[in-house]
């Protein structure tokens, strides 16, 4: 719900103009994205690996006293957070905590290597914590002398993920939802129906909120330490590991929060005690301004944690960042938590008045301007060009969550018709057996026990019948409907912004790539050649694939591949395809699709391959219609 309207529907003509207004308004602000995407400036928000010494892949003549890496922006280490293994598996280093090589805006750390280490090829591992509170991880090789074989099995997954890593994504998905409804149910029985501080359900679902924030910030602070370090689940209950994240940025945050949430219950408390049953309406007005500034404080104060420990503050700009993070944060709790507020007013209460809804109707409106406007500069912060938005996964999550966006105004924008025709009802029916008071109240003036069993139960006929008469109301019906949906396109909105938070900004997977490039220097350009046998199993299923990738390098490829038998002559195949997967960054696999030439021979193009590494080339034969394998080759492409 986005705009606000009179009691029983405007004429079309004005209900067009708030739409009309917010569409242009949308146009204006996503110009101005472009001009920023436009001009962007370098920033970073997780740290990456831009740099090492020795480079990934690189071959030595002989063993250097120590390995570098090089981050995007400042990083937590701990005393075991770069460790390099020999062949054999064991440690290379001295396993002393990682040494501090800052120099300017570089950020470099190193570790010492022991001394006469063989030839071979050595694997370097590294975990660390960003800046905006998430863990990184990656590894890479090196050969001294010469490339030889390994045992070393790099890590499968990266850090923060695994179980411990899906426990933690849970409870910061509950953590934000726990504030949506906390501070935006609040601020919907303040602003919008004050009556309802006395409302039952509407209490119950408040209480929930600051009790699923708790809970979610109590799971978080215990499970920080095995989230950026071990991913052990045993070790969430590791009292050394619990200090040790008191003494960070994020588990400052965390704690503030909970002291915070103790102000919440307070006010919480003082929402549905004493203010629900203020009378005098000077008192209640005062209270109203009262509990209005200090809950603000403290909604503001819940959502600077966030702001504190998370991309807000990191990257370019995050004297202004954190404050538009919380403004941010303040409009989405109090759309949509006001949206979960009014669905249950509307399913479990009786008595909501339109002229509340209405006022919803306005605060939501000013939310959609506030998020609309705080959106488009998180978005230029966190991507930065064009590029990076639709080339990126989290440019793509971003498109994906500004489609839900636009999914939950078109669908506010038919809740707001459905409020113009909310009737406010026509008063008190008269409830069966009202006719019969006097005599039922001369059978009981002598028995008051049954007095005030009659009272209870003419009471529960009348607000059932009154619950009858609001059901019926067709307006009321239809906004039910329509602000359940709202509700459900919300609850995926705020799934994929959470997603959003854990996900590695546009600017800095493109920041990391460009320096990577950089560091790497000039790559010779040339073919890279193949030869791959196989053997399908049947008859006349040995040979040898022969290819060549041109120019062998990132961009457009093309490749020329022959089939040949045993004798090294032209093979005639029903059947070729290939596909190439680069395992370190989860890309691929990505298919070329191989043209017959002329006997035994096959070409592709078009191949285009996103960034330089180790990738694996799988090329599957079929010499029958039973018979076909696949054979795979790992190749450098710079």
């Amino acid at each position: 719900m986005t705009a606000t309207a009179p009691p029983f529907g405007p004429p079309p003509s004005a209900r067009r103009r708030p739409l009309a207004a917010a569409g242009l308004l949308t146009a204006l602000l996503g110009a101005v994205l472009g001009l920023l995407l436009a001009v962007a400036a370098p920033a970073s928000a997780h740290a990456a690996l831009t740099g090492s010494d020795p480079q990934d892949g690189a071959v030595v003549a002989t063993a250097p006293t120590e390995v570098t890496l090089t981050f995007s922006e400042q990083v937590a280490l701990g005393a075991d957070s770069i460790r390099v293994l020999d062949p054999s598996g064991k440690r290379a280093d001295t396993e002393t905590a990682p040494r501090d090589l800052h120099s300017g805006s570089t950020v470099k750390y190193g570790v010492t290597l022991r001394g006469g280490l063989g030839d071979g090829t050595y694997t370097v591992a590294w975990q660390a914590v960003s800046a905006d509170s998430h863990p990184v991880s990656g590894a890479f090789t090196f050969s001294i002398g010469a490339p030889s074989e390994t045992t070393v099995a790099l890590p499968g997954s990266e850090a923060g993920g695994g179980l411990v890593g899906t426990l933690y994504d849970i409870a910061r998905y509950a953590a934000y939802a726990g504030f949506i409804v906390l501070a935006g149910g609040a601020a919907f029985v303040l602003a919008c129906w004050q009556r309802g501080a006395g409302a039952r359900p509407l209490q119950r679902l408040v209480v929930r909120g600051w009790l699923t924030l708790t809970a979610a910030t109590i799971a978080m602070l215990l499970m920080r330490s095995s989230y950026t370090g071990s991913g052990k689940l045993g070790d969430i209950l590791d009292l050394d590991g619990l200090k040790a994240v008191l003494d960070t940025k994020p588990g400052a945050a965390l704690v503030s929060r909970l002291l915070l949430l103790g102000a919440a219950a307070l006010f919480v408390a003082v929402l549905f005690g004493t203010y629900a049953k203020r009378e005098d309406p000077r008192e209640k007005r005062d209270l109203t301004f009262g509990l209005a500034i200090g809950g603000a404080v403290i909604a503001a104060g819940i959502a600077g944690t966030w702001a504190l420990a998370e991309h807000a503050s990191t990257g370019v700009q995050p004297g202004i960042a954190m404050p538009v993070d919380v403004l941010h944060l303040l409009a989405v709790a109090a759309w949509l938590g006001g949206l979960v507020t009014l669905l249950t007013a509307l399913y479990r209460t009786p008595d909501l008045t339109s002229a509340a809804v209405r006022r919803f109707s306005m605060i939501a409106f000013v939310s959609v301007v506030v998020l609309v406007a705080t959106g488009v500069y998180q978005s230029w912060r966190q991507v930065g060009t064009w590029s990076a938005l639709t080339g990126t996964g989290y440019g793509q999550l971003l498109l994906v969550k500004v489609g839900l966006v636009a999914v939950l105004v078109g669908v506010a924008s038919m809740s707001r018709r459905w409020t113009g025709r909310l009737a406010e009802g026509s008063g008190a029916a008269t409830a069966p057996g009202a006719e019969e008071e006097p005599e039922a109240e001369a059978e009981t003036e002598e028995d008051p026990a049954r007095a005030a069993q009659l009272a209870r139960q003419r009471a529960a006929v009348a607000t059932a019948e009154k619950k009858r008469i609001r059901d019926a109301d067709p307006g009321r019906s239809g906004l039910r409907r329509s602000v359940l949906a709202e509700v459900g396109v919300a609850v995926a909105l705020l799934a994929v912004t959470t997603v959003l938070t854990s996900t590695e900004p546009g600017r800095t997977q493109e920041e990391a790539a460009r320096s990577s490039s950089a560091a790497a220097g000039p790559v010779d350009s040339g073919p890279v050649n193949l030869a791959l046998p196989f053997d399908t199993g049947g008859a006349n299923g040995k040979g040898t694939v022969r290819m060549d990738i041109d120019p062998g390098r990132t961009g457009a490829n093309v490749i020329h591949l022959w089939v040949e038998d045993p004798a090294e002559k032209p093979m005639d195949v029903p059947e070729v395809k290939i596909a190439f997967t680069l395992e370190s960054k989860g890309i691929g696999p990505l298919p070329a699709v191989p043209v017959r030439l002329t006997e035994g021979h096959w070409t592709a193009t078009g191949l285009q391959l996103p960034i330089a590494g180790d990738w694996k080339v799988a090329v599957t034969v079929r010499t029958s219609d039973i018979d076909q394998t696949t054979v795979d080759e790992n190749v450098k492409i710079g």
